[in-house]
């Protein structure tokens, strides 16, 4: 399948910037692309990583259209997360279920959709979490994690 090129003008117009802010991109090597006859071309991938890129925008200096994009998200977007935590039986297993579950009920939100999934698996010594949600929902359950994580650590 022949990979799509987009232009500086084409890529403006999809993310709402001026032309001479992706050339800028383009020139100090932040968005890569080919030069195609007289034109800068961007690659669909290069273009996905650039906007996708965490190091690429921040919160406050997305163009309008992402920013309204990001401040929707909660809406609009779902991501999954697949948890796999070891565990010495079946009993720390349903410890962890009741405390992930615990988080996610801890505060409803009918607007924000959250789902939960889990399985122990006893051959592995873990128990698997699914979970579906907005980002903003499996942000909060990672980070509790992590912080649990970190402090079990400092024991």
């Amino acid at each position: 399948m022949a990979e799509k090129y987009y232009s500086v003008e084409q890529i403006a117009g999809m993310i709402d910037m001026h032309p001479k802010t992706i050339q800028r991109y383009i020139r100090t090597g932040k968005l890569r692309a080919q030069k195609i006859g007289k034109a800068w071309r961007v690659t669909g991938h290069d273009l996905s990583t650039f906007i996708e890129g965490t190091d690429r925008f921040s919160h406050s200096e997305a163009p309008s259209g992402l920013q309204e994009i990001i401040l929707n998200a909660d809406k609009s977007i779902r991501v999954s997360a697949i948890i796999d935590i070891p565990v010495k039986n079946n009993l720390e297993a349903i410890q962890i279920v009741n405390w992930v579950t615990a988080l996610m009920n801890a505060e409803p939100d009918r607007d924000v959709y959250k789902s939960m999934n889990s399985q122990y698996i006893e051959p592995e010594h873990s128990v698997r979490i699914l979970l579906w949600g907005s980002p903003s929902f499996i942000g909060a359950i990672m980070n509790s994690l992590a912080e649990l994580n970190n402090h079990g650590g400092d024991e």
